[in-house]
């Protein structure tokens, strides 16, 4: 691992965080309900772009370097299990437990098949 590849991963890592705040306050601006959707959302779309992302890197070639920056990096800024975790901790917290294991449960098995959906898309190109 080289000083330029860690320079990378946390300059993408930052942009992924930023790109996470600007599409979650986009969304809450639009989408007002007690439930944690914009994190649902981000998770959901972060595990597709990943599987897509290593899907595309393993069929064409993709340096390691590329995928760990766009993978690690910016993926992994953009992405939130501990926001994830939070939240649904809140919900059975305020006693709301349909809807923390919605979150928690749905969140995952939903992050599994966009994951496994990208990985599949990105194996056909």
């Amino acid at each position: 691992m080289t000083p330029l590849l860690v320079v990378a991963v946390a300059v993408a890592g930052g942009l992924g965080a930023v790109a996470r705040l600007v599409f979650d306050g986009f969304l809450r601006s639009r989408i007002a309900i007690a439930f944690p959707i914009g994190t649902t959302i981000i998770n959901v779309t972060g595990s597709f772009l990943l599987g897509l992302v290593t899907a595309l890197a393993l069929a064409h070639g993709l340096p390691t370097e590329w995928r760990v920056v766009l993978g690690t990096g910016f993926l992994g800024g953009y992405t939130t299990f501990s926001t994830a975790s939070y939240e649904t901790v809140r919900l059975a917290q305020q006693r709301r437990y349909r809807a923390a294991l919605v979150n928690g449960f749905g969140m995952l098995v939903l992050a599994l098949l966009a994951a496994g959906l990208g990985l599949w898309l990105g194996s056909l190109f």
